[in-house]
């Protein structure tokens, strides 16, 4: 398995969010298995056109969301992206849910807004259900 990441220099999408959304869909349906030991941030910049720092950028997004790790100079490896996504999903719901009940919305507010959220950052016209 390896990483494969293409930029679009037309997108509206920043390179390094398209490095960083690239890598993050890849570890989280597998492409990339835990333990995949990353490019470092000077191979993956040659490699793909761009700046280190453009990628250096991507890769602290991505070990902030916990989808990558790095342990001193050794080059970046994958984590158990899913796990960490879904726990840090889980503790900004526990978050929002505690705020709006503070605030004094009702559940139906509460949903509404999160739902208006969510659907405003997907870009989705009609919620899934």
């Amino acid at each position: 398995m390896s990483l494969k990441i293409t930029i679009d220099p037309e997108s509206a999408v920043a390179p390094f969010e398209q490095v960083r959304s690239q890598v993050s869909e890849q570890a989280r349906d597998g492409r990339l298995p835990v333990g995949h030991r990353m490019p470092t941030v000077r191979g993956l910049a040659a490699e793909l056109g761009l700046a280190a720092n453009t990628v250096a950028k991507a890769y602290r997004a991505l070990e902030g969301d916990g989808v990558i790790e790095t342990r001193g100079r050794t080059a970046p490896f994958v984590a158990a992206a899913g796990d960490a996504a879904d726990r840090e999903a889980a503790a900004a719901a526990a978050a929002y849910a505690e705020r709006v009940r503070r605030l004094g919305l009702d559940r139906a507010a509460a949903l509404a807004a999160a739902d208006e959220a969510v659907r405003a950052a997907y870009g989705d016209a009609e919620p899934q259900r």
